[in-house]
């Protein structure tokens, strides 16, 4: 998971990045990369309202660069698993390109996606035929899978709470 200055690929920055590893079946907490990135410009207001991380809190931060080198060394070529992955993905990809010439080639397993198909299977036959709205925020996400939630936007913490969801779902879905 990556904690950003905004929702703009483009021009917004990384501020923290959170991974865990899953081995079989459990989250693996205690192999975890936590990192604080320092950005090149100035956080907002509704920035740190968000993720709770001040300008100062970062400035000693890790360049964008060293971080990114740290995270490709902790998942190897591990599948990512995650919760809205792709604006994770491409924000990594933004720092990722010019190191390696490509993107973060790994297999990426979405959690909203499994999530979805999981509510879908247990709807009756005849609501499977029209567009039905399947509520995907994470915090639904939690309580409907009775899993413990964390404080959100916490890039450790959603990691951990992404990682718990695909580890029920893969079994309730027998992945």
């Amino acid at each position: 998971d990556c904690e950003t200055t905004g929702l703009d690929v483009r021009t917004d920055e990384i501020v923290s990045i959170g991974a865990v590893r899953i081995e079989g079946d459990r989250v693996v907490t205690s192999e975890r990369l936590e990192l604080l990135v320092r950005p090149e410009r100035a956080v907002s207001a509704n920035s740190v309202r968000i993720h709770r991380l001040r300008t100062q809190d970062l400035a000693e931060g890790l360049p964008l660069s060293v971080a990114v080198e740290q995270l490709l060394t902790f998942i190897g070529s591990r599948p990512l698993v995650g919760y809205y992955l792709e604006f994770d993905v491409a924000m990594l990809n933004r720092a990722i390109v010019p190191i390696l010439g490509l993107g973060l080639p790994q297999r990426r397993i979405e959690v909203s996606a499994l999530y979805h198909d999981f509510k879908f299977a247990q709807l009756p036959p005849h609501h499977q035929q029209g567009n039905v709205e399947i509520d995907l925020r994470f915090t639904t996400l939690l309580a409907d899978l009775a899993l413990p939630p964390r404080e959100a936007h916490d890039a450790l913490n959603d990691a951990v709470m992404a990682a718990m969801a695909f580890t029920k779902l893969r079994h309730v879905l027998a992945l």
